[in-house]
């Protein structure tokens, strides 16, 4: 069995500081179609799924980011037919550059978000979901981090039930209509297993008088000064970047032709800021590493 990852160094920060910075890196992000800012976005969100995942990560983004960001970069033009630069005529309608090129950016920023998201799921575990969430609302916390363990933990339980089957002897050899009886009886024991579960997390709950008015949870979060500074550093970075976005700089027009206005100081300041927001994260597990490895040369 594989060993799983390390954990980084950004993984150990306080929740509040990983929840602030994902906050500001998504209301940053959904504003930044401009070419150099989509560039960071994904380039960075890719950055960080290779430290964090390898190659995992490398095929998830060529086998399913990047025929999504095509298929939306060729979709587009079939319902969206503005644009003055017409490149050819479907049935009556204009296919212009325009709705390609806008496709084209839409599905890069997709594509980089939910590189993003993919990253922050090992960044918020459920402990932390509850720490983050559990005294403002008991309900939403555990519901955040139900949701977040449930697709992990069918996972795992699929697969053990799957090589179950095949230790019986029940792996579905023979023809489609033989896995597919397989993969209904496996998917059934994965449904009962799980309800048996639910019952029992749910019998557990009670009698640890959970939703009881006084009730305390256990934690081992410290906020360090550290974390304040960290904290302070994205703010900083975050209210850099909304400078470029409310001021205009980082708009780009699509229709009805491309207009991209010329770098200003802003820009480049803002943009500057943005990248560094982005590239926080794999500099600090990067500085991390290098620590440990450091110490365990000195050791």
């Amino acid at each position: 069995m594989r060993a799983p990852p390390r954990e980084g160094g950004f993984a150990r920060c306080h929740p509040l500081v990983t929840f602030a910075y994902f906050a500001a890196l998504v209301v940053t992000s959904v504003f930044s179609l401009h070419p150099l800012l989509l560039g960071l976005t994904f380039c960075s969100a890719l950055l960080y799924a290779l430290l964090q995942r390898g190659a995992a990560a490398l095929r998830l983004a060529l086998l399913f980011l990047l025929p999504a960001v095509v298929l939306t970069a060729l979709i587009n033009p079939l319902f969206n037919h503005r644009g003055a630069t017409v490149l050819f005529y479907l049935a009556d309608n204009p296919m212009t550059a325009e709705a390609f090129l806008y496709g084209l950016a839409t599905g890069v920023l997709m594509g980089g978000i939910l590189l993003w998201f993919s990253c922050m799921g090992p960044l918020f575990r459920s402990d932390k979901v509850v720490y983050l969430f559990g005294r403002v609302s008991p309900a939403l916390s555990l519901t955040l981090s139900i949701c977040l363990r449930f697709v992990p933990l069918l996972k795992a339980r699929f697969g053990e039930v799957s090589m179950g089957q095949r230790c019986l002897g029940r792996g579905g050899q023979g023809g489609p209509l033989s896995r597919l009886r397989v993969f209904g009886r496996e998917l059934s024991i994965l449904l009962s297993w799980s309800l048996e579960a639910a019952i029992a997390t749910s019998d557990s709950m009670e009698a640890r008088g959970y939703g009881l008015k006084g009730r305390t949870s256990f934690h081992t979060f410290r906020f360090t000064r550290q974390d304040g500074a960290l904290l302070g550093l994205i703010g900083g970075l975050f209210a850099a970047a909304c400078t470029g976005i409310f001021s205009g700089a980082w708009e780009v027009a699509f229709y009805p032709k491309i207009a991209v206005p010329p770098a200003s100081p802003l820009f480049v300041c803002s943009a500057a800021a943005y990248g560094a927001l982005l590239l926080l994260p794999p500099l600090i597990d990067w500085k991390g590493e290098r620590q440990w490895k450091r110490s365990a040369v000195s050791d």
